[in-house]
Formats: structure tokens, C-alpha cells, sequence
């Protein structure tokens, strides 16, 4: 009897599971199909351009900041700033309308919304109102600073420890303060010497030119004479006759700009220039840095033809040269890159990054008179980023790609012990921000399925607090599967990543056609493990309308160490196709790729691999669409192009080579190229060169100006570039 009993029950349970199993599985066939059916909106142009940055963007923090040297982490919401601990609850510590009526002490307009704020100490935050740069003490609610900035002011660089700011209008350079109003620190009405600007069109890790000291006793400032520079025209169609606007450009072997530095003391007026001709006037001046003290000037002198630097130390007071710390050289090319980040507890000691060492871009612990202390990081990787210092500068916090090629992570590194502890455990590609004492961060990422996760963790390791996990906004789209993988590089030795969108609805049993997308040029990487493996939504776009779509990243690339980037030198275009074809193997291996309709789409550089491609393998690319290609490297300017080519005088053959024009010739598939009217960086030179080359040997060829747009076309220009690209290729590849 019992053991009928254990039967009945077993068997109603038996049908139970049957029922449960049965309802959960009609249950997930019915998400499944229901999800299916959500998935049904297509991109329009518009969308895919401009909603990436905009309706598609995943939420974030607005503001989202460490305030100032505290703990606190802030944030605004509405009209509202709020702060609050790691963890604990968000209060409101100031309003818009309290700014307001602050910012009435000073006649300030009252303002609609909460300005673009940073904080410069705990309780100070500042802003700019039109042109003017305002400090606000939230605490005291009084107005710190209020400076009235000339209108025509461009270049703009703040000094917080003299409350002066300095910035060029034209070709010179002025400062401004409360005290003194605007003075000049430069009268040249030569319109060939430009002062407080860039320098060396912004290569070799030079982003500006203008450089306060610790102190703000002292500004130091580029100079470059252009006079020697050759002129290149370009046409403004947007007056009544057209005007001619002339730019310096200083082509591959030809006279370039002189670059000097200038010291220029606050309290005597007068400007020092530091001597600095190692090489002569023909030498780079890069990556200024002051001193901890403000005592010295430190320079990465670098020679014309980029294969030997040193690193100088100059008197500021005199500009005389007092020592070089050390030398670096390569026959290829030498790229100092970063500026020393000097300690403040150690003021005689600094890092110094530098991937021409151990092949990999690592940091390293020097002393002012150049003896290295210890090498910091070491592996097959790449330092990104170095963030700082503790407050107490016991760690160094950085980002690198030693997780993946791929992906960026943080980690803290103990500057005495050398241990170091990854901060960022999830997937993916992180930005963080640490607090002043070391103790948390911020960690913004994304990976390929995740739009963005914010949260607080502290520097164990350990999460506190997720401020946002966003939703996909294009979770009702139907997109493509965008899948990351490797392939082996053309000399077999070194694996290459790779994205791939798959066409939306795809069916394996189909053949597509394929649009290879390429850049692959130096300081540029494509694929990444972020949201969409970091693909615009122009891809997806071309993917629901049934391409497929195939980004690699090839030899020549960026962060993948010393080695696999200068590969290129004196040949460029040769490594990168080796590999780009390896990947048109790759995609010929796989069953629902058409390899009859294989197409090639890049801008710039990637215009440059287009053509290549096109008329190296006229019987593989049956379409492409070229923007601002460089044609030639005999035309490109000389900062870049002597990097990676040295001079036409020095590498003729590698000129000839990897110039186009005599490549127009071969030409067989459909070519579409666009070029701004008006680009300064790949000078119309080069394609109109191109076609004309293609007239006389009677290739046909397809040409698109975009009139008053430089090297990219931006704004809403970009939806008609972008539609014309899709439109060629349904025309010729579809």
C-alpha cells in the first residue's frame, strides 16, 4: 500500500514536471518570437548619423564629478546640483536659482539652465557665461572671480594659482587678469610668426601652446615662423566672387616651420627664449613641461628626421640650456608623445613614458638629473593613460590594455613596491576617476552588449554602488550581430581583431555582399570591446538594408606596441594590405559571404587604403568609396609623412611605390571619391590629381565635392555624405 502511494505521487508529479516543463518552454518560444516582433524598426539616415550622439545615446550621470578634494561624489539632476558619500543618499547642496542670484552681484544675466561646471576646490566651482569665466564659492555663495575674456579670444589657457588667464587673438598672444587687464605678451604684425598656437600641426603629443608654470609666475609659449613655409590655396565659395584663403602647408621634403619657446615673467614683462637648437632650426619642441618648482623647463627635442630626441632641461629664468637627462633613438622613427607628470612630495622626481625602450608603451621613475630610479611597468602592453596620484602620491593610477588589445582597464600601482591591483573586474572599455586620496573611483564602461554601467568602487576592488545601468535604446531596432574575433596577420605571427556585422535577418544559407571598412593607419584603432564593438550606427544602417560589414585592424595600427605599428615605415600601404587581405581570405572562407561583391569604404588614411586596395586587386573589390584619400605621401605635410616615409630625396622608391597615380591606370571596379572643398589636411592636390590621372589614361571615375567642408563633413552634411556612400554601393555592389 505504501508503495502504491510513493507510485501515484511519483506519476502526478511526473506529469507536473511534464505540464511545468511544457508551459515554460511555450512560454519562452513566445518571449522569444514577441521579442522578435519588437525588434522590427529600421535606421533611417538621419538615426544613424546623428542618433548615435543623440536619442540612442546611453543615459548617463550629468556632471558627474569628485567634488573637488573631498569624498563626495556630485552630480547634477534638473536645475540642481547634489552630492553625497560613496553609498550613501544624494542631498541638493545648490540650486539654479541660487546661482542666479548670486551671479546678480556681478550683473550677470540670469541663466536658463546649469552652466558646464568643474570644481576647482571643494566648494569653488567654475564656469564660463558667454565671455565671461566666473568662480562661485557654493559655501559663502559669493563670487570668487569674474573675468571678462576679450571675444576674439581663441586658445584659451586658465591659471588658477594667479587667477589670470592667457589666450591669442590673430597671431599673438595676450593675458588677462583682474589687476592689470589685457596685456600683450606678443606685438609681431608679420603674419608668418604666430605665437601661443599648436605648433607642428599637433603631432607628437603636442595639443596646444601655451604652458603656465606651477606658480603662474611665468608662461611659456611656441612661436613658429612660417616664412619659409610653402602656401597652399583654398577657395571660399560663400563670398560674392569667391575669396582665396591661403594656408601654410609644409609638404614631405620641403622647408618647414622654425619652432622656438618663449618664457615669458609676469612681474618684469619681458620674454626669455629658451635655447634650444640641438639640431638646428630644422627640430621639434615637444611635450613642454615645467618643473615641479617652476624653476626649469623641460623639452623633448626631436630631430627633423625623427630618429634621435633628447630630453632637455632649461633655466626658466634665462631659457640657457643646463642638461640633457637622455637620448632616445630608432631608424625608424622616435615619438616622444607624453609630457612628464613630475611627483609634488618628490619635486625631483617625474615618469617618463616612452614605448621605444621595451617595444611597449611604459612608464618609467627618473630623477631631474636623468638617472632612472626604476622602470614601472613592464609586459607585452600598453599604458593609454596615466590619471595621477594619490594625494599622498603613493599609488600611480593609469589605464592600459594589458586585460586585452581590446579593452581598457584601470589599475593602481604602488610606486614603492611595484605591485599593482586592476580596479575595473568587468569586460570592457572603462574610464575612471579616482578620488584625491585614492581610496574610490568612478568607472564609466561599456562592452559590446552593454551600453554603459556607472559605478562608485572603491580602490580594493570592490563595487559600493551602481549609479546607472542603462537600457539599450535600440533594443526595437532590428540590428545586426555584430560578432569580435582574430584572425593571423600576414606574416602569420600576430593576431588581428576584427568586427564584424552580420546583415539583419541573417540567413546562413544566403550570400551577401560584403563592404570592408578600413582606416589602418597609425594612431587609430577601430575594433574595440565596447558598445557595438565600437561601430557606428552608419554599419548597422548597411546591415539592415542586407550588407555585411568587416572591420580589421592591421599591422600599422595603434596600441598594439613599437613593432606591430612601424612595420610601415618607409611603405605605407604595403603591411596594411598584406593583412587586409588576409582578411578578404577569411571572409571568402565563410559560406554566406558573395565573394563576387566585395566592397571597400575609408576616409583619410582610409581613403588612401581604399584606393590601394582597389588598384592592387582590381579582381578582388568590385566597388569602393574613397574619402579624402592621400595619393600621393609626396603632397602630405611633413610632421606626418617623413614620420612614417622620411623624405621623397631619401626614400624615392618607397614614394613610387605607394603613390596612387601610377597605380590609376588599373582601375576596373566602380570608385567614388569625396573630398571637402576646403580640406587643410589632405590637400585637394591629391585627388584631383588622381582623376586627372584617370582622364588621361581614360578610367572612369566618379567624383563628389562637399563645398565649404574640410578634411571630414560634420553636421547634417554628413547625412547626405553617408547616404551618398550607401546609395553607390546599392547602385554598383547590391
Amino acid at each position: 500500500m505504501e508503495a502504491d502511494f510513493f507510485k501515484r505521487n511519483l506519476t502526478t508529479m511526473n506529469n507536473t514536471m511534464k505540464r511545468v516543463f511544457l508551459l515554460t518552454y511555450l512560454l519562452i518560444i513566445c518571449v522569444f518570437f514577441a521579442d522578435a516582433n519588437t525588434r522590427t524598426k529600421k535606421l533611417s539616415m538621419e538615426d544613424a548619423i546623428l542618433g548615435q550622439w543623440g536619442k540612442f545615446y546611453p543615459e548617463n550621470v550629468s556632471q558627474l564629478a569628485w567634488k573637488g578634494e573631498s569624498n563626495l561624489i556630485s552630480y547634477a539632476e534638473g536645475n540642481a546640483i547634489l552630492a553625497a558619500k560613496p553609498g550613501g543618499e544624494a542631498k541638493i547642496i545648490f540650486t539654479l536659482s541660487g546661482l542666479n542670484e548670486v551671479l546678480k552681484t556681478i550683473k550677470c544675466d540670469e541663466l536658463k539652465r546649469l552652466p558646464r561646471y568643474s570644481w576647482k576646490s571643494t566648494d569653488v566651482i567654475q564656469f564660463k557665461v558667454r565671455s565671461r569665466l566666473i568662480q562661485v564659492d557654493i559655501a559663502s555663495k559669493k563670487v570668487n572671480l569674474n573675468l571678462e575674456i576679450n571675444s576674439e579670444g581663441d586658445n584659451k589657457e586658465f591659471c588658477s594659482e594667479n587667477s589670470t588667464i592667457a589666450y591669442t587673438i590673430d597671431n599673438n598672444l595676450f593675458i588677462l587678469n583682474n589687476e592689470n587687464g589685457e596685456v600683450a605678451v606678443t606685438t609681431n604684425s608679420d603674419a608668418n610668426i604666430v605665437n601661443g598656437q599648436a605648433v607642428s600641426r599637433s603631432e607628437y603629443g603636442i595639443d596646444g601652446g601655451i604652458f603656465w608654470s606651477p606658480k603662474g609666475q611665468q608662461l611659456a609659449f611656441y612661436r613658429k615662423d612660417e616664412s619659409k613655409v610653402t602656401s597652399f590655396p583654398l577657395v571660399d565659395i560663400s563670398t560674392r566672387v569667391g575669396d582665396l584663403q591661403e594656408i601654410k602647408y609644409p609638404m614631405c621634403g620641403m622647408d618647414s616651420e622654425v619652432v622656438s619657446l618663449g618664457i615669458y615673467n609676469l612681474a618684469n614683462k619681458s620674454t626669455v627664449w629658451v635655447k634650444a637648437d640641438d639640431f638646428g632650426s630644422d627640430q621639434y619642441l615637444t611635450n613642454i613641461s615645467w618643473g615641479a618648482e617652476g624653476e626649469f623647463i623641460y623639452i623633448q627635442v626631436l630631430n627633423r628626421a625623427t630618429d634621435h630626441a633628447k630630453l632637455n632641461k632649461y633655466n626658466a629664468t634665462t631659457g640657457e640650456f643646463v642638461k640633457t637627462l637622455f637620448e632616445e633613438k630608432d631608424d625608424r622613427w622616435v615619438e616622444p608623445s607624453h609630457k612628464l607628470v613630475f611627483l609634488k612630495k618628490k619635486p625631483s622626481q617625474f615618469i617618463y613614458q616612452t614605448n621605444n625602450r621595451h617595444g611597449f608603451n611604459h612608464a618609467y621613475l627618473y630623477n631631474v638629473d636623468g638617472k632612472l630610479i626604476k622602470q614601472l611597468t613592464s609586459g607585452n602592453w600598453e599604458i593609454t593613460n596615466i590619471l595621477g596620484f594619490d594625494k599622498e602620491e603613493k599609488y600611480l593610477f593609469y589605464i592600459s590594455t594589458e586585460v586585452s588589445p581590446i579593452e581598457r582597464h584601470a589599475f593602481k600601482l604602488n610606486l614603492k613596491t611595484g605591485k599593482r591591483v586592476r580596479l575595473t573586474p568587468a569586460e570592457g572599455h572603462h574610464t575612471v576617476k579616482f578620488s584625491t586620496d585614492g581610496k574610490y573611483i568612478i568607472d564609466n564602461y561599456s562592452s559590446l552588449n552593454v551600453p554603459r554601467i556607472v559605478t562608485i568602487a572603491d580602490t580594493k576592488g570592490k563595487v559600493i554602488e551602481e549609479l546607472v545601468n542603462a537600457e539599450n535604446k535600440l533594443k526595437e531596432y532590428n540590428l545586426g550581430e555584430i560578432v569580435l574575433g582574430t584572425i593571423k596577420s600576414a606574416d602569420e605571427k600576430t593576431d588581428l581583431h576584427y568586427r564584424m556585422v552580420k546583415p539583419a535577418d541573417f540567413d546562413p544559407n544566403k550570400k551577401y555582399p560584403t563592404v570592408v571598412y578600413v582606416y589602418g593607419g597609425p594612431h587609430a584603432q577601430m575594433v574595440n570591446n565596447r558598445f557595438l564593438g565600437g561601430a557606428s550606427l552608419w554599419e548597422q544602417y548597411m546591415a539592415q538594408n542586407g550588407y555585411l560589414i568587416y572591420v580589421l585592424d592591421n599591422r600599422g595600427s595603434t596600441n598594439r606596441g613599437k613593432e606591430f605599428e612601424a612595420i610601415i615605415h618607409r611603405q605605407c600601404g604595403q603591411p596594411e594590405m598584406a593583412d587586409q587581405m588576409k582578411g578578404i581570405e577569411f571572409l571568402k572562407s565563410l559560406p554566406y559571404v558573395d565573394a563576387d561583391r566585395i566592397g571597400v569604404h575609408g576616409w583619410s588614411y582610409g581613403g588612401f587604403m581604399t584606393i590601394s586596395l582597389l588598384t592592387n586587386y582590381p579582381d578582388v573589390f568590385k566597388v569602393g568609396v574613397a574619402g579624402g584619400p592621400v595619393i600621393d605621401w609626396k603632397w602630405y605635410e611633413v610632421m606626418y609623412g617623413e614620420r612614417y616615409m622620411d623624405t621623397p630625396e631619401e626614400n624615392p622608391k618607397g614614394y613610387a611605390k605607394t603613390s596612387l597615380i601610377a597605380k590609376a591606370k588599373d582601375l576596373k571596379g566602380k570608385l567614388l571619391i569625396c573630398q571637402g572643398s576646403v580640406d587643410p589636411t589632405v590637400v585637394w592636390q591629391h585627388s584631383l590629381n588622381f582623376i586627372r590621372e584617370c582622364i588621361k589614361n581614360n578610367v572612369q571615375v566618379d567624383y563628389f565635392p562637399y563645398p565649404r567642408a574640410e578634411h571630414n563633413v560634420r553636421g547634417r552634411d554628413r547625412i547626405h555624405l553617408k547616404q551618398k556612400v550607401s546609395n553607390y554601393f546599392d547602385d554598383y555592389l547590391k
